[in-house]
């Protein structure tokens, strides 16, 4: 689970809103593309994908931010201090021993 919060402002709701715009523009533009004899080949309309995304990001620029929500959430509770290690074993029993 992420500990990343989600912003409500308008400039954050505008710009969730481009990845949608842009999949229903390409998706209208194919659309167009069946339906007439050519006049809107795709090849002919694909700038419209430009322009909705500079409208969006215009849109974004332009509104308020009041109320921003940036980065994540600090822990809800205190991170322990790590334990002290362990004295380190003897792998090999009998060795390193006075026989």
């Amino acid at each position: 689970m992420s500990n990343r919060v989600r912003c409500a402002c308008r400039r954050c709701t505008i710009r969730g809103l481009m990845g949608p715009a842009v999949i229903i523009t390409v998706g209208v533009l194919f659309l167009l593309d069946q339906m007439s004899g050519g006049n809107f080949s795709f090849g002919n309309t694909y700038p419209m994908i430009l322009i909705v995304i500079g409208i969006i990001s215009l849109a974004a620029a332009a509104a308020s931010s009041e109320g921003h929500v940036s980065g994540t959430m600090p822990p809800q509770t205190p991170m322990a201090p790590p334990a002290a290690p362990a004295a380190p074993q003897n792998q090999f029993p009998g060795q390193g021993q006075g026989q």
